[in-house]
């Protein structure tokens, strides 16, 4: 095990020594690079709203992008901050001492209600400029509006709660009629549904807050100084415009539950932080005189909506007794604190301060602090500045708290984008597990790790923890790229050492049986992974050593298996004398090459079973490469056996229609040998024609005559067209089969005769049996007696062939007077030629004067013609010219040498002084030759007529015209 991490170690040093450069310049061993290139910018970013009011800051709202802002005893301005270049001012028309007091804004930005010190109340639409009074309200300080998200539009608040300095809660509803301005009080009604109190009766209602959980449950949080209340309650469906008096009515005879504590600094608030526009609020903030009661909340619970409640004192600096806070505002994972002259962001994780914004004095006092729910912007202002907070990355630093809170899940959450901030956490959970002795949850995060593999490694070892350096390995290995070939290839074959030494110590503990077969499962889960395969395989020489090293042929076999490594498999079996085994696996691949390898030794132990695996692969094997193991088998086994061979081969032949002549070689060498019956059958079925027979001739007759099978080597004789030898030999067997033998030469006679003539030799000389030579001249009509008679003793007396001799001579009569017959036809024959060609010496023709040549058109008698039986007359030079194209070659040549023959002898003598009798002779002469010459071209060119004889019926495939001068005649056609 040593060895193998010191060599991963190698493999590992370069990238080591590139990480240990990394963190000599400051960069963290783990590979990362934390260096930020510019300046972060805070979570909280602070921008000074370019305005200077022309009166003092009373009061600012904010909410749906819509802020509202009280300047000086009698104005209200009203800003889109979608269109900021735009504002809206609005006279509140008050000539009284009257001050704002308070302002609401509801979450749409429709409906603002303005509380005056007075006790009076007023109301402004977004969509109107006039302010108008609320009779109903009047008498009563607003402290407190819960406003209804959930039927609220921008023309109805729909049923909403009002809470008093006094102590009371009252319900109320708010209309806009859309015809006019007002055409009735806008205030619908203003009804008291409850009284809040303290010990020391009631108390100014600080804050109220309505939410709507699952199945229809209502949930209302009121404040005041020092107490929390929960109204819980079910609106019944179809009846929510008609309020929330139900909810309270049911605490009317005792008080609803609610969260005290001792100190307070004379009021309350309380912040909520809804993740998304139109959702629930997830978490709250109530700012008390003991500090900050923050927690989530839970819509499932029955009674209470509060849940993981906690308290964050106030930090050090804030003494409520001299510059105690003023506002709150709550988001994801801060809270943040308004003080007289700064800001101060506590994190609702672990507590502690994480920013602090301090104000120059030149702005003045801060007096509210407020939060826009939709946009997440937080809005401060003094008597004359107004400030806005952009809430940027607020997550950024929250894996951190995780992380050190040990709450690594959410940790990991938090920084799943930023791997640097990753690996940090899962090497922390990874030590801290460790730690806890959770050593398998330690290596599975060790593994996502960028650590040094081998302190990690060594980690494990010291600590004996096998178990989990496995599971380490093992994810390590998953972790690894496809280019890390050869950390691959190190983990592979340690973890594969490490399952086989955990396998070999709990093999031999029956206690731990069950263990055994789980570790076994994972080991050839391992074996069979895909992702491990390519590696496996490119180390398979080195597996198979550990393998056996161990002694573990079972897994050996299954790994083999999985290798598609089925000679190892096979050969494995046969070791083990596993042959049903060894040839199941075989029959199961299908491996043809495995086939030919181990049949030799299959087949000595289970025969009929490796041959029905042959006959299963049909023609997938080439029975050529099994006739060895079938030799081989033959040769040392009994006659039943070699019947096995023989069904195989008999298969081939008859089956496949093998034609390969070393099979049908080797079936022939099987019949010799054990079925000699079988054999003369398979000859005839093979047939006699040589270039048909799959088997060597030569071959089977000497094999067939070794073993004395001369049925068999008459046929083959027969085959080759060895006749003489066929019947010499078919004589020592049986005269009938040499009779079927001389029959065969059909078209050699005096063979045939030849042959029945040794067999009548042997019939009167071996058998000298006399009537069945005579039977001979009867079955062969080439043989007479007089051929048979010297093979006869002289003792012979001649009643035993008189018959014989009889009939010979009538045939002889009957061809004498045969011959006489066609002796007489002939010359009949000869004298009706000699007259025929008589007749045709004499016969002639008539041509007409007007007759005109077939070939050119022109008159006939013009120039010297032929005629031709069958009517047609051609000029001699136009028949000429129609044949000598058609004429062969060596024709041509014969015609063209008549002519120049012709030609030489019409010239007439230049001599004038010849003897008159010189002259006739030579004319003579002369006239002589050269009528042989027109005779002779006369059979060359008139041999036949152009138009009716063979000439035309061989022209009827030529074109009319021809093709070297087709492309001349179609020009000439245009």
């Amino acid at each position: 095990m040593a060895s193998i991490l010191d060599e991963y170690e190698d493999s590992l040093y370069r990238s080591a020594s590139v990480q240990q450069s990394r963190a000599s310049v400051g960069i963290p061993h783990s590979g990362y690079v934390n260096a930020r290139l510019e300046k972060e910018t805070p979570i909280f970013n602070k921008q000074r709203i370019d305005f200077a009011p022309p009166e003092k800051i009373n009061s600012l709202v904010v909410s749906s992008n819509q802020l509202c802002m009280s300047l000086g005893k009698d104005t209200l301005l009203r800003i889109d901050l979608g269109k900021p270049d735009e504002p809206n001012q609005v006279e509140l028309g008050r000539k009284d001492e009257a001050k704002v007091y308070k302002m609401f804004l509801d979450h749409t930005g429709s409906h603002l209600l303005i509380a005056l010190n007075t006790g009076e109340c007023l109301y402004l639409n977004r969509s109107v400029q006039k302010v108008r009074a609320l009779s109903r309200w009047k008498g009563h300080l607003i402290e407190s509006v819960g406003w209804n998200k959930f039927l609220g539009s921008e023309t109805n608040t729909g049923p909403i709660l009002v809470g008093t300095a006094q102590g009371q809660i009252y319900e109320a509803e708010i209309s806009v009629s859309e015809g006019s301005l007002f055409s009735t009080n806008p205030d619908q009604y203003f009804r008291q549904v409850y009284t809040l109190e303290e010990e020391s009766g009631p108390a100014p209602v600080c804050c109220l807050e309505i939410e709507r959980g699952i199945e229809g449950k209502f949930f209302i949080i009121a404040t005041t100084r020092k107490r929390l209340f929960q109204f819980v309650g079910k609106v019944p469906e179809g009846t929510e415009q008609q309020g929330f008096s139900s909810i309270f009515a049911m605490h009317a005879d005792h008080l609803p539950s609610f969260r005290e504590f001792p100190a307070n600094f004379g009021f309350s608030e309380i912040a909520f932080y809804t993740p998304k526009l139109r959702s629930n609020p997830r978490s709250f903030a109530w700012m008390m005189g003991n500090g900050v009661l923050y927690g989530t909340l839970d819509y499932s619970r029955p009674d209470s909506i509060l849940s993981d409640e906690r308290v964050w004192v106030y930090p050090s600096d804030i003494d409520i007794t001299v510059n105690k806070p003023i506002s709150i505002v709550l988001t994801q994972f801060h809270f943040l604190l308004l003080l007289p002259d700064r800001v101060k962001a506590v994190c609702t994780l672990n507590g502690q301060v994480v920013f602090q914004d301090l104000f120059l004095e030149k702005f003045g006092l801060l007096t509210c602090m407020i939060k826009d729910p939709t946009v997440q912007q937080i809005w401060i202002h003094t008597e004359k500045v107004v400030f806005r907070y952009h809430v940027q990355r607020e997550s950024r630093d929250v894996w951190k708290m995780y992380m050190n809170m040990n709450k690594f899940d959410l940790a990991k959450e938090y920084c799943k984008d930023r791997p640097e901030c990753l690996d940090i956490v899962l090497a922390k959970e990874a030590e801290h597990c460790f730690q806890n002795k959770r050593y398998l949850d330690s290596a599975k995060c060790y593994a996502l790790t960028q650590n040094y593999f081998e302190e990690i490694a060594l980690k494990f070892i010291e600590a004996k923890q096998e178990e989990a350096l496995m599971e380490f390995l093992i994810k390590k290995l998953s972790n690894l790229k496809p280019s890390e070939k050869t950390q691959t290839t190190l983990l592979t074959t340690w973890l594969t050492e490490l399952y086989l030494n955990w396998l070999g110590i709990l093999e031999g503990d029956p206690s731990q049986r069950n263990l055994y077969l789980d570790i076994r499962e994972k080991f050839r889960t391992f074996l069979s992974s895909p992702k491990n395969k390519d590696c496996l395989f490119n180390n398979r020489a080195s597996i198979y050593e550990l393998l056996a090293s161990h002694g573990d042929t079972e897994h050996m076999v299954y790994f083999a298996v999985i290798m598609q490594d089925y000679e190892r498999v096979v050969a494995h079996h046969c070791q083990h004398d596993e042959y049903d085994e060894a040839l199941n696996v075989l029959s199961r691949h299908r491996d043809e090459k495995l086939f030919y390898k181990f049949s030799p030794v299959l087949i000595q132990h289970i025969p009929k079973k490796v041959v029905d695996a042959w006959i299963s692969m049909g023609s997938r094997l080439d029975a050529r490469n099994l006739i060895p193991a079938l030799v081989n088998y033959s040769q040392s086994a009994s006659t039943q056996q070699i019947n096995e061979a023989i069904r195989y081969m008999e298969f081939c032949v008859y089956q496949l229609e093998e034609t390969q002549q070393a099979i049908h070689n080797y079936l022939l060498s099987l019949y010799a040998l054990c079925r000699p019956d079988s054999l003369l059958s398979y000859l005839e079925q093979a047939g006699t024609n040589p270039n048909r027979i799959h088997y060597d001739l030569k071959y089977a007759l000497r094999l067939c005559a070794e073993h004395g099978h001369h049925h068999a080597c008459v046929h083959i004789y027969k085959v080759m067209e060895l006749y003489e030898e066929a019947v010499d030999l078919a004589l020592q067997v049986d005269v009938d089969l040499a009779k079927s033998c001389a029959d065969l030469p059909e078209d050699d006679e005096e063979l045939r005769k030849k042959l029945w003539l040794k067999i009548a030799r042997h019939v009167v000389q071996e058998e000298k049996d006399v009537k069945k030579a005579m039977a001979c001249l009867s079955s062969c009509a080439l043989l007479k007696i007089e051929d048979v008679l010297p093979f006869f003793p002289d003792f012979v007396t001649i009643d035993h062939f008189k018959e014989a001799i009889c009939n010979s001579l009538e045939d002889y009569n009957k061809h004498i007077e045969e011959l006489k017959r066609e002796m007489e036809e002939a010359t009949q024959s000869a004298k009706r030629i000699r007259e025929d060609i008589q007749e045709m010496r004499n016969k002639y023709g008539s041509v007409e004067p007007q007759e005109k040549c077939a070939a050119c058109d022109f008159p006939l008698l013009n120039r010297p013609f032929y005629l031709f039986l069958c009517g047609h007359m051609f000029h001699y030079d136009c028949l000429l010219q129609a044949v000598f194209p058609n004429l062969p070659a060596y024709k041509q040549a014969k015609l063209e040498d008549l002519q120049k023959k012709l030609a030489a002898t019409s010239q007439p003598s230049k001599s004038h002084h010849r003897p008159k009798d010189a002259d006739t002779i030579s004319l003579g002469k002369g006239q002589q030759s050269r009528e042989q010459i027109k005779a002779d071209i006369d059979d060359i060119v008139a041999a036949e007529c152009v138009y009716c004889g063979e000439l035309m019926i061989r022209s009827i495939d030529k074109p009319f015209i021809d093709p070297q001068k087709y492309e001349e005649e179609m020009q000439s056609w245009l």
